[in-house]
């Protein structure tokens, strides 16, 4: 179930902020009856959506896997006209939209969707799903600098810490790691390697959750599959449960 006006600008009705307008105006049908309510949940694939009499047609959800390059932003609009990470998949009709961001700077797996509630459930922390980045760093991270990644830094918008962290291979003077968080602050990795004084050369996400990024070349785009896409909803119920269970477990202050 999905808030009325969402799924409308979703159809291309218009605007999140119009299609409000339109619902308090009494313009919007659902199974023929007038709704005003914002907060109304409907099922678009069973229920019957109307704007002035025209029935709206529910947008099919899709999920798509692309390996962004360094220098795409996860925008859908940039008043300076940089290359967005929406334009590599000019052949997608439905209006997609980035799941979490990748920096400017930063490259890798990236899921684009229309499906607004699972992408806030892999991007909140509070279900858990695992992030795998490959990070070039400058210089050689010492035994105590990892164990501070996992025990955490504080940063100006507050403590933040890796789930794993391993060394992969040494590059010259730079070190490869493989970093696992499950949340995504704005430039995470980035920021918690400068406190460590260790500067980020390169940085890929290769996985979200069991999704991984694999042979698809840089720039390419392709489906997710229905075992991928399975095993990532099960991943988020899991992580529901299992934080709920652990809420309800804990005893009272």
């Amino acid at each position: 179930m999905e808030r009325l006006q969402k799924v409308l600008a979703h159809a291309g009705v218009g605007s999140r902020r119009h299609c409000e307008e339109l619902i308090l105006a009494g313009r919007v049908r659902v199974d023929g009856a007038v709704v005003r309510e914002l907060g109304t949940r409907v099922d678009p694939a069973q229920q019957k959506l109307s704007v002035d009499g025209q029935a709206v047609r529910a947008e099919k959800l899709v999920y798509w896997l692309v390996n962004k390059p360094r220098g795409y932003l996860c925008t859908n609009h940039d008043p300076a006209g940089r290359p967005l990470a929406v334009e590599l998949v000019p052949h997608v009709d439905q209006r997609v939209y980035t799941v979490g961001r990748l920096d400017e700077d930063s490259e890798g797996l990236l899921l684009l969707t229309n499906d607004g509630e699972l992408a806030h459930r892999l991007m909140h922390p509070r279900f858990g799903i695992e992030k795998t980045y490959l990070v070039q760093v400058a210089g050689q991270p010492t035994r105590e600098d990892i164990d501070k990644l996992l025990k955490g830094v504080w940063l100006s918008d507050g403590h933040v810490q890796a789930k794993h962290v391993k060394k992969v291979k040494r590059q010259g003077e730079s070190t490869w790691l493989r970093i696992v968080l499950n949340e995504g602050k704005n430039r995470e990795i980035r920021r918690m390697l400068a406190r460590l004084n260790h500067k980020v050369m390169r940085l890929q996400r290769v996985a979200i959750g069991s999704v991984q990024l694999g042979t698809l070349l840089r720039g390419k785009s392709r489906r997710l599959t229905v075992a991928e896409l399975v095993e990532l909803r099960e991943a988020v119920q899991h992580g529901e449960t299992h934080n709920h269970d652990h809420a309800a477990a804990e005893p009272e202050a």
